[in-house]
């Protein structure tokens, strides 16, 4: 049923038969084949496994699958027909039909005939040695007899192996592998020989083995020679850097080695050749290698033309670039002047870049301790510009420093404060010290609503312009007055707070008189007075008057929040005892109250800071 199954291709039919037969090696078979596109290449592979090989023969020939057919004839031993379906319609799997066949026949001891088909299948330089390797007279006549240039070189590593160094020597040189002549030859001595035929060859491998022994035996000349040959230029330069530097030179602009050209720039100094010197530094410039030519110059110590470079392409001078270009103080290099007028060459390059601290450093070490301050200035590191000022002892350098300090939020920092009342008092800036007292006085006033504190810091404002000397005796003289206006103001606001407790009429009758004063504003806040006499007013249950006062207060102010002067339960009880409902509108956010004088004296700061 089986072999019917052949005939009316019921494959399926099959492996119910093959099933009943217990014949699991066709039945796997079977399974296998299944993966086959074709019909007629799967229902083969059962006529192969019930012994049907003509039927399976013709149904791989109808479905033209010549590679199964190709693989049918090698294992049913049809190998004369295995290779001519290979040559005529397999050629994908000829070599491999010739090798399998070669295999054949070398397990058939033809070994004859297998050499033959190795050597069709290419694979004669591995498998032919293989075979013949008990027959070493048959494997030599082999060798010669091909004329192969893999094979002479197989054949001579073997005798290599065998210690047949001449016998070596003639095959690899049959094989033109030069490198392992030169290699014999030096393991022999005959280095004269070895470099003879790198010479003559020009091989860069055996260039780089004669170079290396020429190296180990010190001969550096030849071994520059051989290096240069074998294209190793990075060590013919090593060894030129021994006492050859313009050989080494030679090579490395020959060959554009930049890492070269940079160890070799290391051992330049004031003493090389200006010639060569410029050669170098301009062949990197030339090359876009700005960076490695400054370090090129800066090795020879020819500062100027490195800084000059640096800022021509505007090069970020590093830490230990401008450490390099500093000349000590006892170095004949440079004069005293040209030494510093380079140390100030590079703060200002360092300025330009934004880095202020090496600026300030180079300053320093030049001497100018004002631009050393303005550079440590623009980095706004206050705890270095405090620090430098104190171990400056500088007339301008306090003041600086205290015009920078003013720019902080020195109202929150106590020790801020103090240093710049130390700063200007150090540096006899009593006008500007005045100016920063008055600026106190806002502040009590603006944020603290301590009057008091404020009188005694207009009273330290006015103490500190008298004794100032300023340029203009006219403006000294208008500031004074204005101060004496301020602090009478402040001091009679003082009183009257103090007297209400005895008489609050006459107290309530300050405040109104105060009122009237043009320059109050000035010096006393309008909410604060206007909120004393609502506060006496409703105390004394003079709503009307409590109103009005309230009622000011909204129109001169408006865009302050009432509760900051008047609290909110004063507000409710006025309107309440008036009988007026309380407006729930959202109240606008403070805006906080600064005088005229507190933003001129910011401005100067401002100024100053900016000036320096």
């Amino acid at each position: 049923m089986a072999r019917m199954c052949v005939k009316t291709r019921r494959l399926d039919v099959a492996k119910v038969c093959l099933g009943n037969m217990s014949h699991a090696r066709g039945a796997k078979a079977l399974r296998e084949a299944e993966q086959e596109p074709e019909e007629e290449a799967r229902v083969a592979m059962l006529a192969i496994q019930l012994g049907m090989l003509e039927d399976a023969e013709q149904l791989y020939k109808q479905c033209k699958r010549y590679d199964l057919l190709n693989k049918f004839y090698q294992a049913s031993d049809q190998w004369q027909k295995a290779m001519e379906v290979a040559e005529a319609h397999d050629r994908v799997h000829l070599r491999t039909t010739y090798y399998n066949y070669a295999k054949h026949l070398e397990a058939t001891a033809e070994r004859s005939l297998a050499l033959t088909y190795y050597e069709k299948s290419d694979t004669h330089k591995f498998e032919v040695p293989r075979m013949l390797s008990e027959d070493l007279q048959a494997l030599e006549s082999y060798v010669n007899k091909m004329k192969d240039k893999g094979l002479w070189k197989w054949w001579a590593q073997y005798l290599e192996g065998q210690a047949d160094m001449e016998a070596a020597l003639k095959y690899y040189e049959l094989a033109q592998d030069y490198f392992s002549m030169v290699r014999i030859h030096c393991f022999l001595g005959n280095i004269q020989k070895a470099a003879d035929i790198a010479n003559a060859t020009g091989n860069w491998a055996a260039s780089y083995h004669v170079a290396r022994q020429y190296e180990s035996h010190d001969d550096i000349k030849q071994a520059v020679h051989f290096y240069t040959r074998a294209q190793a230029f990075n060590n013919a330069i090593r060894l030129c850097k021994a006492g050859h530097l313009s050989k080494a030179l030679e090579l490395a602009f020959t060959t554009e080695q930049f890492a070269a050209l940079q160890l070799i720039a290391e051992d330049l100094d004031e003493k090389s050749d200006p010639a060569l010197l410029a050669r170098c530094s301009d062949f990197f410039i030339e090359h876009g290698q700005y960076e490695k030519a400054v370090e090129l110059l800066l090795a020879a110590k020819k500062y100027q033309d490195a800084l000059q470079l640096c800022l021509a392409q505007n090069l970020t001078i590093t830490e230990d670039m401008a450490e390099k270009m500093t000349i000590s103080k006892d170095s004949k290099e440079l004069s005293e002047d040209s030494r510093r007028e380079l140390l100030e060459q590079i703060a200002d390059c360092c300025m330009r870049q934004g880095n202020y601290h090496m600026a300030t450093k180079k300053y320093t070490q030049a001497g100018n301790k004002l631009k050393a301050m303005r550079a440590l200035l623009k980095s706004g590191d206050t705890e270095k510009i405090v620090f430098f000022a104190g171990v400056s002892r500088q007339r301008e350098i306090y003041i600086m420093a205290a015009n920078y300090l003013q720019s902080l939020d020195w109202r929150k920092d106590p020790e801020i404060m103090k240093n710049i009342i130390s700063f200007y008092t150090k540096g006899r800036a009593l006008d500007l010290l005045a100016g920063f007292y008055d600026a106190c006085a806002q502040v009590e006033v603006d944020e603290y609503q301590n009057y008091e504190k404020a009188l005694g810091a207009l009273t330290e404002a006015y103490k500190c312009l008298s004794k100032a000397k300023t340029r203009s005796p006219v403006e000294q003289e208008s500031r004074l007055a204005l101060l004496h206006s301020k602090m009478a103001l402040v001091k009679r606001f003082i009183q009257a707070r103090r007297l209400y407790s005895e008489d609050p009429k006459e107290a309530a009758r300050q405040c109104e008189l105060l009122l009237g004063e043009p320059e109050l504003d000035s010096a006393i806040r309008l909410g604060d007075i206007l909120g004393f006499l609502v506060q006496h007013h409703l105390q004394v249950q003079e709503f009307q008057m409590a109103y009005r006062y309230l009622e000011e207060m909204r129109k001169k102010i408006p865009c302050v929040n009432l509760s900051y002067y008047v609290n909110q339960q004063t507000v409710e009880a006025v309107h309440r005892g008036l009988g007026i409902p309380l407006s729930r509108n959202p109240v606008p956010e403070r805006i906080r109250h600064n005088s005229m004088e507190e933003k001129e004296v910011e401005e100067d700061v401002a100024d100053e800071v900016e000036a320096f």
